[in-house]
């Protein structure tokens, strides 16, 4: 019988083989946060120290003198991974040691809440590390509680379905742009290419940088472990999550594109925390999410392209 060869598929990028984040980690089933250090540590390499405040990952790393991570790792308390950092970063220079990045990972309660203060101290001083925040929008590591992250009108366990959060998710990106740090950015597990390009160009700058991820998070958003890409690619997608860089707090440039915008509702509607939503307050959130597009295609000197379906 003839056969035909099949067409060989080539991806559209490669990732370092090196692994730094080992199994046996404590993650649950479709973690963001877990994929997304994993990308983090194959861009950064061997050469990094982790500092890690109170959070989910301070759970997944493992119990000491266990860590699922390859590379030093220092656990500190909630409010401290931007001080912590900081005098790593300055012990690291005094050795003459400058090779090394150090990098703090923090979830969206250590970031937008309880760490703000000294995250925003580093950055006024423009220390050199990279802190990133994986955010899953709530304190999905002590029972869902809402944060400053948790977006309006979101379930958690602190703000119930019929007395959902009322007010709007804090806007991270322009506070840290206001710092006018050397390098600001987005980055989601569901575009890994982008976020991997990310962190290869946040180690190659001086000062601080601050890289915002996207987090999907089963148990806290109600959703199947399955979809955890989905959504971070829905989020994109609907203009929820936009994937941007700012560089000195000026210049603004959206990079990721997607080839097709959908509605709002797509996104929302795979996620039992938004499960309790009126289409009243649907459109009212498309409303906001476009109207948060337009000011920053402003920002971004952008024009209106015609492929969103939204309009």
């Amino acid at each position: 019988m003839e056969t035909y060869p099949r067409p060989r598929l080539e991806p559209n990028y490669r990732l370092p083989e090196e692994e730094l984040l080992k199994p046996g980690h404590m993650a649950c089933p479709g973690c963001g946060a877990s994929l997304a250090m994993r990308l983090a540590l194959k861009a950064l390499g061997k050469n990094t120290i982790v500092v890690i405040p109170a959070c989910c990952w301070s759970i997944i790393a493992g119990p000491f003198p266990y860590s699922s991570l390859d590379v030093p790792l220092y656990h500190t308390a909630f409010e401290t991974a931007g001080s912590l950092s900081s005098g790593i970063a300055a012990a690291l220079k005094v050795l003459g040691r400058e090779d090394v990045t150090v990098m703090a990972w923090a979830g969206d309660g250590g970031t937008f809440d309880i760490g703000l203060q000294a995250l925003s101290g580093a950055a006024e001083r423009n220390d050199n590390f990279i802190y990133v925040c994986y955010d899953n929008e709530a304190y999905m590591n002590t029972g869902i509680q809402r944060s400053s992250a948790t977006p309006w009108l979101a379930w958690t366990t602190t703000t119930p379905a019929d007395k959902p959060k009322e007010e709007p998710k804090k806007d991270i990106i322009a506070i840290m742009a206001a710092h006018r740090i050397p390098y600001v950015a987005t980055a989601t597990v569901g575009y890994p290419d982008d976020l991997e390009m990310k962190f290869r160009k946040a180690k190659a700058i001086k000062g601080t940088r601050f890289i915002h991820i996207f987090s999907p998070c089963p148990p806290g958003w109600r959703t199947e472990s399955k979809d955890s890409i989905k959504l971070a690619r829905l989020a994109v997608q609907s203009k929820v999550f936009p994937l941007l860089e700012v560089e000195h707090g000026e210049r603004w440039r959206i990079t990721v594109w997607p080839e097709k915008f959908v509605p709002v509702r797509e996104y929302l509607k795979l996620q039992g925390r938004f499960r309790h939503l009126t289409d009243e307050q649907i459109e009212i959130i498309q409303r906001n999410v476009d109207q948060a597009w337009e000011k920053l295609l402003k920002l971004a000197g952008e024009n209106v392209r015609e492929s969103s379906p939204c309009a």
